[in-house]
């Protein structure tokens, strides 16, 4: 039409911005391993990062009560019903020492949302993150959506995929505007210990980083290691700091959608207003269901956290059993992070893989079991062995792949 200007190309039907997000790898994996078992295939999954317990029972009837209560059925507040918020207040000061107001709580709908607010609050275009790897893959992600710009430091089994003071300064830049921080760690089961902690926490202090923690898996810790939260250790930082964290793994809560952010007044406000364009409040059955969880004791998830040690000492046992491979104890969250490197080029099913991609998706075919690739977590040569599912099916899944490679 004369004088209408089209913008269309047909080459570019979705937007640069969401096309160049990848899939959840961790996700595709469990999908994958649910169409192959939906086929009748006997799959043993070790790629799914969620609890095999069930939602504990007093959470559960808490929500049925809430579903129940007309007063629920109703628009809440954005950024959380209030008994939620102070709720969680109460417990960051229990659970990890840190003392903050209830107004400097955000919840949202679950830790990764939380994780996508706290970039978003924080990252201009072009500012950079330090990220180190193994790393969740979410992360780069929601950097990435934030306008920022991943600096990944690689790390390895012989430092126990812990970065160090030496290797942040070698990546700082005019630029380095956050620094992400996780322990316990995903995918590697890394914990860093407090000494560890205050040093990178007053280095960040030092050059005015930021920096965004997740402490999501703070109950899963095993043996001489404990969790430890960097804005309590290190109170300097306060100011500079965003704690995320959810009921997702501490509650066996992950289809829930539940988690929180914590920060300075200043970033919480523009994270509540964001998020009252985006998704307004949390399921108000959800909520309560978190209320409850984080406002009651902590047995059910000491029971959890036993039988999580329990499986990660016996599958560390049984992979390191295996010629070629190498594997770090678990120190916490529930995963073992072998290196699969010896592995590589040996006879699977007539095919050999090259590289850890490949490996994992021949396993799959061949022995129909799932474990997430190293490459998803920005570290080839490696893969993310999950120790939530039941004993039995941990000793099965890991005598076929013994099985494999005898």
């Amino acid at each position: 039409m004369a004088g209408v200007t089209t913008h269309q190309n047909p080459q570019n039907r979705v937007s640069a911005r969401l096309a160049a997000i990848a899939e959840s790898a961790t996700l595709a994996v469990d999908a994958k391993a649910k169409a192959l078992k939906a086929k009748g295939e006997n799959v043993i999954g070790f790629g799914a990062g969620e609890p095999d317990f069930p939602t504990p029972d007093r959470i559960v009837e808490a929500a049925v009560r809430a579903a129940r209560d007309p007063k629920f059925h109703r628009y809440t507040p954005a950024a959380g019903l209030p008994e939620l918020r102070e709720a969680i207040a109460v417990k960051t000061k229990r659970d990890s020492g840190f003392e903050c107001d209830a107004s400097q709580v955000l919840v949202t709908n679950g830790g990764k949302h939380a994780v996508f607010v706290a970039f978003a609050a924080l990252c201009d275009p072009g500012d950079e993150v330090i990220v180190p790897a193994p790393y969740w893959t979410t992360y780069p992600e929601a950097i990435s959506l934030a306008g920022g710009v991943s600096v990944v430091v690689d790390t390895t089994e012989e430092t126990e995929f812990k970065v160090t003071v030496e290797q942040l300064e070698k990546v700082r830049t005019p630029r380095t505007k956050v620094l992400l921080f996780v322990s316990p760690d995903n995918p590697s089961g890394a914990v860093y210990s407090p000494e560890e902690t205050i040093a990178i926490g007053k280095w960040a202090v030092q050059h005015g980083i930021w920096v965004v923690t997740d402490e999501i898996y703070e109950h899963l810790t095993y043996g001489k290691h404990k969790f430890s939260s960097m804005p309590t250790l290190v109170p300097e930082i306060v100011d500079k700091c965003v704690i995320v964290n959810g009921v997702a793994k501490t509650y066996a809560m992950t289809g829930w959608r539940v988690g929180w952010m914590i920060g300075p007044k200043d970033v919480m406000k523009a994270a509540i207003n964001f998020q009252s364009h985006t998704t307004s409040n949390v399921s108000n059955v959800a909520q309560i269901a978190a209320l409850e969880a984080v406002s009651g004791d902590l047995s059910a998830v000491a029971m959890m956290r036993e039988s999580f040690e329990r499986r990660g000492t016996l599958m560390h046992k049984m992979l390191t059993a295996i010629p070629g491979v190498t594997c770090m104890e678990p120190q916490g969250a529930f995963y073992c992070f072998p290196n699969v490197r010896g592995l590589l080029g040996r006879d699977i099913g007539g095919k050999k893989a090259s590289n850890s991609m490949e490996l994992a998706d021949l396993v799959l075919d061949v022995a129909k079991v799932a474990f997430v690739p190293g490459e998803a977590f920005g570290a080839p040569g490696y893969a993310r062995f999950s120790f939530a599912l039941g004993d039995a099916d941990l000793v099965e899944g890991m005598e076929r792949l013994a099985a494999l490679f005898a």
